[in-house]
C-alpha cells in the first residue's frame, strides 16, 4: 500500500494517481487547518480551530462529514471559504480515517516530519555555502540526516512509523510496509 500525503499543491494528487493508480493520496490535516485559518481573524482562530478538529478526528468518513455539517452551521455564514476548502480536498481529507487511530496522527502530519527535515538540511548547507564536489554536498546532506536521527529530529519523529503500528495487524491493513522492507 503507498500512501502519498501532500500539502495541497494544484495537480500533485492527480499526479501522484497518474503514475501510482493504486496509491492513497492523503491531504496533509495541518497544512488543511493553516490554510482554513488563514481565513480567520485572531479573536475567533482557536474556536475555530476546535470545531475543525472533529472533522479530522472523526471515527470514521460518515462522522466526519457530520462534523464538517456541523462546523458550516456554526461557522459557514462567517467563513463560507473554510467549508468550501474542506470540501474541495473532501476525497483526499478522509482516506486516513480507514486507520486505527494511532496511525492517523502520523499519516495526517507526514508532510510537516519532510518539511522539517528538508529545513534542517537547507540549513547545513547554507552554512557550509560552498563545496568543492558534488560528493562533498552529498556527504554533508547525509550527516546532516543521520545527526537528525540520532537527536531525534525529523526522520525518527513520524516517517518510519508510518509504516507499521503495533495496533495494524495484517488483517487491518495486508498490504501495510513493514519498516526495512523494500517498497
Amino acid at each position: 500500500m503507498l500512501i502519498c500525503c501532500v500539502d495541497g499543491l494544484k495537480g500533485f494528487p492527480e499526479a501522484i494517481e497518474a503514475v501510482f493508480p493504486q496509491a492513497w493520496v492523503q491531504t496533509c490535516i495541518v497544512h488543511l487547518i493553516r490554510q482554513s485559518l488563514r481565513f480567520v481573524p485572531d479573536k475567533h482562530r482557536r474556536a475555530v480551530a476546535k470545531d475543525l478538529k472533529p472533522i479530522y478526528t472523526a471515527v470514521d468518513a460518515d462522522a466526519a462529514a457530520e462534523a464538517l455539517a456541523d462546523f458550516e452551521a456554526n461557522w459557514g455564514e462567517r467563513y463560507p471559504m473554510i467549508g468550501h476548502t474542506w470540501r474541495e480536498a473532501w476525497e483526499h481529507v478522509i482516506p486516513f480515517l480507514a486507520f486505527p487511530s494511532d496511525v492517523r496522527r502520523v499519516v495526517y502530519t507526514t508532510t510537516n516530519t519532510i518539511e522539517a527535515l528538508h529545513r534542517q538540511i537547507r540549513k547545513t548547507i547554507k552554512t557550509k555555502g560552498h563545496f568543492p564536489t558534488e560528493e562533498a554536498a552529498r556527504k554533508l546532506i547525509y550527516l546532516s540526516i543521520i545527526n537528525a536521527q540520532r537527536t531525534g529530529g525529523p526522520p525518527t519523529t513520524g516517517a518510519p512509523h508510518c509504516f507499521h503500528s503495533k495496533s495494524t495487524s495484517e488483517t487491518d491493513c495486508p498490504d501495510t510496509q513493514k519498516v526495512g522492507q523494500p517498497l
